[in-house]
């Protein structure tokens, strides 16, 4: 195992280099030489181009869009890493891709967080460090140690300045009323739930609000947008129940398919999202925000190194 007598390596592939490049400057220790590109075929090649041997590396890399491919970037730099003799190996996933796909929805699916989790390990990790799972269960997924950090201090400390009298966090559905609950506590003001239902089969979904909006500013809490689908449906029906001010907020901007054009036309006023996955130029506008991660997973991985408390993060943030 590690000593504290050897140095910290820090490695990114390509899926955030921006977010990578942030994190190293906070810990003040440069990103070491690695080159990750393709074959002509299109496989995946990884070279590190200094020692690893009994150090201890850290991997930055979200298995966001390309999905599989940054997947396979990481399973082969850590490869890499544990056949170069490195002392630990911890992959830091600010994002972990499939974590929506937890659990058998119906007959014959697969459970393929549990598969990824499987083959991470597989691989040569020791330990995961990520933020805002979609599921906690899937840290039991994994048969090594997972850090699970969270984005909430950081999102709801922003939002901060905004909270008066007339100030409510909303969930925008039912499955998200626990992290609403916690953000709701921390601000010190009400909440309200999104309610959307079918009354009968064949029919169109309802959406009701329970809880006071009208005349309120609102805040929306989800852990991922993907899509935008249900957020936007939020927006609408505090809209049309009397919301002076919509915002929303959530961990991992994904933001695939329609979500842009349906952000753009829908009546939020202020979207604000953490850099766990890169933002795009095409996908930047002006209603929306990105705060950055870097600060707490700088501070993650010295607290790994150290074998420190992962509270302590927390601690200072509350403070």
């Amino acid at each position: 195992m590690i000593t504290h007598s050897t140095e910290i390596k820090l490695f990114a592939g390509n899926s955030n280099r921006n977010l990578a490049e942030a994190i190293s400057k906070e810990l003040r220790i440069p990103l070491s030489d690695c080159e990750v590109g393709h074959f002509s075929d299109g496989e995946t090649s990884v070279h590190l181009g200094e020692s690893v041997r009994g150090r201890d590396v850290f991997i930055i890399q979200s298995t966001c869009t390309p999905v599989n491919e940054n997947l396979m970037e990481l399973l082969i730099m850590i490869d890499a890493a544990r056949r170069a003799s490195a002392g630990r190996i911890t992959a830091v996933m600010p994002y972990f891709g499939y974590a929506r796909q937890d659990r058998k929805a119906k007959a014959r699916d697969p459970i393929t967080a549990k598969l990824v989790a499987d083959i991470i390990t597989s691989a040569g990790a020791d330990r995961i460090l990520t933020m805002d799972l979609h599921a906690n269960q899937i840290q039991g997924f994994f048969d090594i140690p997972v850090d699970h950090l969270v984005g909430g201090p950081i999102l709801y400390k922003y939002f901060q300045k905004f909270v008066d009298d007339d100030f409510v966090v909303v969930s925008p559905d039912v499955g998200s009323v626990s992290r609403a609950r916690n953000v709701a506590a921390k601000l010190n003001c009400p909440m309200a739930i999104v309610d959307k239902r079918r009354p009968k089969a064949n029919q169109v979904e309802v959406m009701n609000i329970i809880g006071d909006v009208s005349g309120k500013t609102c805040l929306m809490v989800d852990d991922m947008i993907d899509t935008a689908g249900t957020i936007c449906q939020g927006a609408e029906a505090l809209y049309k129940n009397g919301a002076k001010k919509i915002f929303a907020c959530c961990t991992h901007a994904v933001l695939s398919g329609p979500a842009i054009q349906r952000l753009q036309d829908s009546h939020i006023d202020k979207l604000v999202v953490l850099d766990t996955i890169p933002l795009p130029e095409e996908k930047k506008l002006p209603k929306i925000e990105v705060l950055s991660v870097a600060k707490v997973f700088a501070q993650a991985i010295n607290i790994v190194y150290k074998d420190a408390k992962m509270s302590d993060i927390y601690e200072k943030q509350d403070k």
